[in-house]
């Protein structure tokens, strides 16, 4: 078996929404239809014995970036990367293969509701 993470994209707004809004969803059902459609296919992937680790994650702007290489660290508040968008959350599986990995990755985007980068681990 090899792993792969799985990783969901978007913007700020998406995944952490202001007061009010629910981030890529149009309304708070199709937010709580994403999110309980999501812990359903965590169970699935727990289930067939392919889930390794899975998490959401706040909005880029709540980043704290360290650079450890000087004498001294430097700790600058923000995001590394000044991008559009951010990764927002993601799974890391187990799976056989490549194909076997886009499967699950296809019912991951069916269930969150968006796309879903598929990259393997090195080594």
């Amino acid at each position: 078996m090899a792993q792969y993470l799985l990783s969901v994209h978007g913007t700020d707004s998406d995944f952490d929404p202001p007061a009010g809004k629910f981030g890529a969803y149009a309304t708070e059902q199709e937010a709580l239809a994403a999110m309980a459609a999501t812990g359903a296919f965590n169970d699935r992937l727990i289930a067939r014995g392919h889930f390794v680790f899975a998490g959401g994650l706040r909005s880029a702007s709540s980043a704290t970036v360290v650079d450890g290489t000087g004498e001294r660290p430097v700790f600058t508040d923000g995001p590394y990367l000044e991008t559009k968008e951010w990764l927002g959350g993601f799974w890391i599986i187990d799976a056989p293969d490549l194909d076997a990995a886009l499967e699950l990755a296809t019912e991951g985007s069916r269930a969150c509701g968006g796309k879903v980068e598929v990259r393997p681990f090195a080594g």
